[in-house]
């Protein structure tokens, strides 16, 4: 059923930055039309918040290769559940999604298993090693919306070069980790006294700020469109504020548990909290807030990495990065909504009108026309998190055992009903 009326809703719109309550119609998989004010006939939605399905730029699924951490059904579930409606997905598969047949693989396996859209990207290079640039054209037509080789960051600058002017020759978007490999290699938190005092290697902010100059040199020399994914630093923003202001085609991400955990969350040498880049400053996370808010940093992700009890149940240093994400991603955002650092508009233009906007997707909006990929959720109820009634197969998520505020009461997508919670 693709044709439906939602009133008495809180409409977020991100796009003009207000907050109204109102109604929604559905038509065809579509936005029909929106209003402000009651509506009779329809679904009550009880005063609820309705917004644009969110676009996670960055998940990972384990197909190929590691369908034991994640497959696409449980992502799937996962996303639904947590109101996300596009997983842009990342390419660092066991094997690498490098080639067109392996793009295809995955294409089919998202249609036929996914309750929500899959938006696949691919790597950079071949075998995301930094050595020999993959089949960009090739890649783009067999669908393929970015190209990233992740955390396996290319040293080789004439490597990197190559690809970007080619991309850019295609109109690519090219996804970066800011991050200078050679002095994060090994790392497992972030240098200064708690580092110290725990016996951790550590890596300093400034192999983001290092890294992202690089990228951004280059960017300037190639007029590359570009993202970094994951901005967590600091140090790192006025080099992306110089890039913007100069015109360059430049937009950055941060991850969810950057904006709202810091290093002292990894306590007692907990595993959960160990992602790539580590744990900052409550400075620097503080930071990251607030050039979400002004609109420096221009989207947030769940930055979603499954990894096994096996990888994760290990001593700090050796268990593997990454956190699961996707199902936690709108109810750890709203802690930034209920601390009064950001508004609904605010955290919706992050969280799925600038994803979609930067990979040219037409969702993220609730204006007529758009697709009615959408979330009901209510912000202020509470809870407390089990990991082990996550979606996803995997369970490593750092707010096991949290008190939560904000819960996803329904999904939708092209106006179907993905998610119901009061269905599970």
């Amino acid at each position: 059923m693709t044709n439906a009326l939602l009133h008495n809703a809180r409409l977020i719109d991100p796009e003009t930055g207000t907050e109204t309550l109102g109604w929604l119609r559905i038509e065809g998989g579509r936005i029909a039309e929106t209003g402000a004010g009651p509506r009779q006939g329809g679904t009550d939605c009880g005063g609820l918040c309705l917004a644009p399905g969110i676009v996670d730029i960055g998940v990972k699924v384990g197909e190929p290769g590691e369908r034991h951490k994640e497959s696409f059904r449980t992502a799937g579930r996962a996303a639904a559940a947590g109101g996300v409606t596009t997983m842009v997905t990342r390419p660092d598969t066991a094997t690498p999604i490098d080639t067109p047949e392996v793009l295809e693989f995955v294409n089919r396996r998202a249609r036929d298993e996914a309750r929500v859209h899959v938006r696949p990207m691919a790597a950079l290079t071949r075998a995301r090693a930094g050595r020999e640039m993959t089949e960009i054209g090739f890649l783009l037509d067999a669908g393929a919306v970015a190209f990233t080789d992740g955390d396996a960051v290319t040293t080789d600058t004439e490597v990197l070069s190559r690809c970007m002017t080619y991309a850019r020759s295609l109109g690519a978007l090219i996804l970066g980790h800011p991050q200078d490999p050679g002095l994060s290699e090994g790392a497992a938190v972030t240098s200064g006294k708690f580092a110290s005092l725990r016996g951790l290697p550590a890596v300093s902010p400034m192999a983001e700020r290092l890294g992202l100059e690089r990228d951004l040199a280059l960017v300037e020399l190639t007029g590359v469109k570009y993202h970094a994914d994951q901005i967590s630093t600091a140090a790192a923003l006025p080099a992306l504020s110089r890039a913007k202001a100069a015109g360059l085609n430049v937009t950055a991400g941060v991850s969810i548990h950057h904006l709202t955990l810091n290093e002292l969350d990894v306590g007692d040498y907990r595993t959960f909290f160990k992602v790539k880049p580590p744990l900052r400053s409550e400075e620097d996370r503080s930071a990251m807030v607030e050039a979400v808010r002004t609109g420096l940093i221009d989207v947030i992700s769940s930055m979603h990495t499954p990894q096994d009890e096996e990888s994760k149940r290990l001593p700090f240093e050796a268990a593997a990065s990454g956190a699961v994400g996707l199902e936690t991603l709108l109810s750890a955002a709203l802690r930034l909504y209920h601390s009064g650092e950001l508004t609904l508009p605010e955290l919706f233009r992050a969280l799925a009108l600038n994803p979609a906007r930067r990979l040219g997707l037409e969702a993220g909006r609730l204006a007529a026309g758009a697709p009615a990929d959408l979330v009901l959720f209510d912000p202020d109820v509470p809870y407390v998190l089990d990991r082990f009634t996550l979606q996803s197969k995997s369970k490593n998520t750092p707010f096991d055992g949290q008190r939560m505020q904000g819960r996803v009461q329904g999904t939708w997508v092209d106006g179907q009903r993905a998610y119901d919670h009061g269905a599970v």
